[in-house]
């Protein structure tokens, strides 16, 4: 009896241990802290303590990347007055292996390091920090160690309680102004909005929807709005049939609309960041709203219908994507059609309203260079990234946004041909990615229409439309809901934008003005027999010109006078209206398109 309480009391001692040295490595290795009192001058001072490090050499870094953004940002910029000390207070030399990095040897398995951030943009990838609040995308504000990204994090927030700052975050909630998250990546993907913000819920089966708004208007306004804000939300549950589930059951929409802010929206797991100088009151209620749109369906398409690529995010260097016209074209596409079916958009205005994204990608001479799967690969360098050389994007690049969207307008459309359509193919890919959290690649989006809508026509759609660069019959598939596909054949078309007798832009491939060998900066002197002036301007003189037409341009280019001859090209523009003449099966198939779901 003895021998088997002996027994039992070292197996007792043993797994204690073991559990023990489990929690170590998983637990709570890094710990911030971080406070605003010189806020005023866009500063936060930062103390980071890495805990439970190995033996030998440690690196600390700033991210060069941010969750949803797709190119480099370099946040090490913004970091200075760096100090390193052991657990005791001991000075640390470090080194620096590259710009972005530092590293430490003579640790006892931890390291503090505090530095001053500086912060001052507002928006879904940078920091502010001000005295209106702290607006923090993580990335942007704190130094994390490699070494342990798996482990856990917690954060404590020093708010300013004499400016009435409280915290909205997905993180967990600990205590008082502390929080926390299960990893690196989980924190990374985790932006906090710390101001005197108000918040409106609701509960949808089980799982609370949270809108903060840091803004300067009344809470009448803010009712109103999230009014709309509800209606969205449950229009695109009733495309997928549910809601993701979040982590803690909630959701934050984190939005500033301030002066100080600057235009943008940004998707995470469990929240988006909404920024805009647009106030409710001056033209917020109707333009922002689309915003919110477009990164709540994130929620569902790219948070957890996720690229492969994407997976898992890297913060030092930028992840290349081919899916991005899936991920955020087709999230583009369902922005404004949820709006118009929750009732916040006119169907004409919709209709009308896909004219801008058909024409700029049914007509852009960049198809001929790259499909919809290159055009997503040059995201590194078109995503809030930064270049002084020109580039010619006008004749080379399409954004994936915009391609994508119109590649999901004619997946619908072509679907609604069959009797199918695009809601029930994303239910699909949802259930067998998303809500799975299975990451997926191009050949299982092209697997997942071949199940739903057939093998010729999945195979046919990607080998012609997303592998090649072609397009379907349009004008054709308006006419199935009714819709009209129309252009003008009188009109001429220049072919470059001219501003004060000044092209500005690259001329575009094929155009009027490329062929007559006009290019960006060149100065229109005179066309034909009339001179320019400031009182005759030339976008109005080229008005009375019809395709075919051909007149002589005097110009200058680095201050010479040249002469060409340029043949008017017709306008390739189209025009999309709903058929005031449609019969009852076109009305019927608009009406199932664009009616409300929820």
């Amino acid at each position: 009896m003895k021998k088997y309480f002996l027994l039992l009391t070292l197996l007792v001692l043993f797994t204690c241990k073991e559990s023990q040295t489990e929690e170590t490595l998983n637990g709570v290795s890094t710990i911030y802290n971080i406070s605003f009192k010189n806020a005023v001058h866009h500063e936060a001072n930062v103390q980071a303590t890495f805990t439970n490090l190995k033996n030998g050499e440690v690196e600390f870094r700033m991210s060069r990347t941010s969750p949803g953004r797709y190119a480099l940002h370099e946040f090490i910029k913004n970091v200075y007055t760096v100090k390193v000390t052991d657990g005791q207070g001991n000075i640390l030399e470090a080194t620096r292996p590259n710009p972005y990095a530092w590293k430490v040897n003579g640790h006892d398995g931890t390291i503090k390091v505090s530095y001053t951030l500086f912060a001052n943009r507002g928006d879904g990838t940078y920091a502010q920090i001000d005295e209106t609040h702290a607006h923090l995308n993580i990335p942007a504000t704190f130094m994390y160690a490699p070494s342990l990204a798996n482990d856990e994090v917690e954060v404590t927030f020093n708010v300013r309680e004499d400016l009435n700052w409280k915290v909205a975050t997905q993180l967990k909630h600990k205590e008082e102004n502390t929080y926390y998250a299960k990893d690196l990546q989980y924190f990374m993907d985790s932006p906090t909005e710390i101001s005197n913000h108000s918040v409106r819920s609701f509960d949808v089966e089980g799982q609370t929807i949270n809108f903060v708004l840091h803004h300067n208007e009344t809470d009448a306004e803010l009712d109103a709005y999230f009014k709309k804000v509800k209606k969205v939300v449950l229009e695109q549950k009733a495309v997928f049939g549910e809601l993701p589930k979040f982590d803690y059951d909630n959701y934050y929409f984190l939005a500033c609309y301030i002066p100080n802010a600057s235009g943008d929206g940004m998707e995470h797991r469990n929240s988006t960041v909404l920024s805009s100088t647009r106030s409710l009151a001056n033209g917020g209620m109707e333009r922002n709203i689309g915003t919110v749109s477009h990164e709540f369906f994130h929620a569902w398409n790219v948070e957890r219908i996720r690229p492969k690529s994407l997976e898992p995010f890297d913060f030092e260097e930028a992840n290349m994507s081919g899916e991005l016209w899936f991920a955020e074209g087709f999230t583009s596409y369902y922005t404004n059609l949820i709006l118009c079916r929750a009732g916040l958009m006119p169907q004409e205005d919709y209709v009308r309203g896909l004219s801008r994204t058909f024409n700029y990608v049914w007509n852009s001479p960049a198809r001929q260079f790259f499909n919809t799967i290159e055009m997503s690969y040059q995201a590194p360098f078109v995503d809030a990234a930064r270049s002084v050389d020109p580039v010619n994007r006008g004749n080379a690049y399409i954004s994936y946004y915009s391609y994508g969207s119109a590649l999901g307008l004619a997946l619908d459309l072509s679907l609604r041909e069959n009797n199918l359509n695009l809601d029930e193919y994303m239910t699909l890919v949802w259930t067998k990615f998303g809500k799975k959290e299975k990451p997926y690649t191009i050949s299982d989006l092209q697997n997942a229409l071949n199940e739903y809508a057939g093998d010729n026509f999945g195979d046919s759609f990607f080998n012609n439309y997303v592998h090649k660069s072609g397009m379907p019959e349009m004008k054709r598939l308006f006419e199935i809901v009714g819709v009209l596909l129309t252009q003008d054949d009188t009109q001429a078309s220049f072919g470059a934008s001219v501003r004060q007798g000044k092209i500005f832009g690259y001329t575009s491939i094929g155009s009027s003005a490329y062929e007559a060998g006009l290019e960006n900066d060149d100065t229109i002197i005179q066309i034909g027999d009339v001179t320019l002036n400031d009182d005759l301007d030339f976008n109005t003189v080229i008005t009375k010109f019809k395709p075919n037409d051909t007149v002589k341009i005097v110009y200058k280019r680095l201050g010479n006078t040249r002469e060409t001859t340029l043949t008017f090209k017709k306008d390739p523009s189209y025009s999309i209206s709903i058929n005031k003449n449609a019969n009852h099966q076109q009305k019927a198939a608009r009406e199932a398109w664009l009616r409300k779901k929820a």
